[in-house]
């Protein structure tokens, strides 16, 4: 997790330099072109880079798996939990690579950069706290400064208030800034700063959430955030959501399902879990079709007569359930396509905002003004009814009229909901069961664990480089497997 140099980020980012034959040293100046690197060039690399990857776990990897929107049908270890050690260093090389886009925006006087590279900051450093607890935060990135290369892990509780802090100061210094961010650059927003001042307050909302049963003044911070929406804006429509598209032009840039990314062996070993396609029968859910392929033949299911069959997770010879290969669903032919609309890198959406909200005035917590529980409730699904085009088949079928849908006040019926709705979009789906409890998972008989996982385990590449912080981190954090709780699962 070692700061790395500029140039060996600008390599790994995919910019060629001409060079001499006598090699990198000797770089050949063109007289006609800066040689400075702006901080708006990084900043599209780093967005892509970071909205892409989050994705690809969230569709490829153990969160898909964990919130039981895939069953594997092949090579069946993240079903199983059998997940053992695993790497972060992509996400450490994300984080040296903005931390470089701030520094030089901190030279070039474009303090905007700083403050969106804060979000990114946030976002990165979050989502690895959150999947593994205690990390390498304060000293992680300080191999070009101090040439420190063996960083100590930080507890969890002292990251989550630093890393919401920062997210304030970037509400603030964007509120504050008069300078634009490049329109080409920003590949999520166009350069429309009160969107990524949204985003920073929306990701805010979600964390404090997250960490509310141990952060004191959780609530108190986020009725701050509600009481004031033109200090602190957050996301109003799905128009406002952060992701990013995939053109879908080289297999870098198009969804890690998509033929380009020669992936339809790994899109045939991923069939949608029993349990997301029985959630949406019952509910007769118009996402169903969305998302959901019919079984290529309703005769000689063994198991199940639907036109729409899921795979439980978990059990033996999964690719022979119901019968075999025709007679168990695929997923919908948006995701196996290189780009679609409605197949984009999600980090975080306004239904899912919705969602939080309401589960924090249902629970006596926070106000919102002009909202009930119930509203944001269905404002939630609604949402997420729109952004796939059935909102209006969800009307026409009285869906929010079902008794399994109608408000009842309930965290059970909040939570599945809430569920549902980020299908595929990121890890939330396994932290809120972990935090939660809810949606009641199954597990599965082949379940190595009595348990979902609580956290992942460390890359084994630290007791090889990093063993003396590595054994500190374990004693002050605990025992280094999956059943361990982080600070605010306690």
């Amino acid at each position: 997790m070692q700061r790395i140099p500029l140039l060996y980020l600008i390599l790994l980012f995919g910019v060629t330099f001409s060079s001499c034959k006598k090699g990198l040293e000797e770089i050949n100046v063109n007289p006609n072109e800066s040689e400075v690197i702006n901080p708006e060039f990084l900043l599209s690399s780093v967005l892509i880079n970071t909205a892409y990857e989050y994705q690809k776990a969230a569709y490829f990897d153990m969160p898909a798996s964990a919130g039981r929107y895939i069953t594997m049908v092949r090579n069946e270890g993240n079903d199983k939990f059998d997940w053992g050690p695993q790497n972060w260093d992509g996400n450490y090389l994300r984080l040296s690579a903005n931390r470089e886009m701030m520094d030089l925006a901190k030279k070039m006087n474009t303090p905007q950069y700083v403050a969106v590279g804060k979000v990114l900051e946030v976002f990165n450093f979050g989502y690895l706290t959150d999947l593994y607890g205690d990390i390498p935060y304060s000293e992680a990135l300080l191999l070009k400064e101090q040439t420190l290369m063996h960083p100590k892990y930080d507890q969890q509780q002292t990251i989550y208030p630093a890393l919401l802090q920062t997210l304030k100061e970037a509400n603030d210094e964007l509120a504050s800034t008069t300078g634009s961010v490049d329109a080409k650059a920003d590949v999520m927003y166009a350069g429309v700063v009160l969107k990524w001042r949204k985003f920073a307050n929306s990701l805010r909302l979600r964390m404090l959430l997250r960490a509310s049963k141990s952060y004191a003044t959780a609530f108190t911070e986020m009725q701050e955030i509600l009481n004031d929406k033109n200090k602190y804006p957050i996301f109003e429509s799905s128009d406002d959501n952060a992701e990013v598209k995939y053109p879908g032009v080289l297999p870098s840039n198009s969804w890690p399902g998509g033929a380009q990314a020669n992936a339809f062996s790994e899109f045939d070993k991923r069939k949608p879990s029993k349990e997301i396609v029985t959630a949406l029968l019952q509910r007769n859910d118009p996402r169903l079709e969305v998302w959901i392929a019919k079984v290529d033949s309703l005769n000689g299911g063994t198991s199940d007569p639907n036109p729409y069959v899921g795979v439980p997770n978990a059990i033996p010879a999964p690719y022979d359930y119901n019968g075999g290969t025709p007679h168990i669903s695929r997923l919908s032919a948006i995701f196996n396509s290189n780009s679609n609309p409605m197949v984009k890198a999600s980090m975080i959406t306004y239904a899912e905002v919705c969602f939080i909200l309401a589960e924090c005035v249902q629970s006596g917590k926070v106000t919102v003004a002009g909202k009930t529980a119930e509203s944001l409730y269905y404002d939630g699904i609604t949402a997420s009814m729109k952004y796939y085009g059935v909102d209006q088949a969800a009307s026409d079928a009285n869906y929010y009229n079902q008794a399994s849908v109608k408000y009842n006040g309930t965290l059970e019926q909040l939570m599945g909901q809430k569920w549902i709705a980020g299908f595929l979009k990121g890890a939330e789906a396994w932290f809120d069961n972990r935090r939660t409890g809810f949606p009641k998972f199954v597990l599965g008989p082949l379940a190595t664990s009595k348990e979902l996982p609580k956290r992942y385990i460390y890359p084994s590449g630290e007791r090889d480089t990093n063993e003396d912080q590595y054994l500190k981190g374990v004693a002050q954090f605990g025992a280094d497997k999956q059943t361990t709780l982080m600070w605010y699962l306690k």
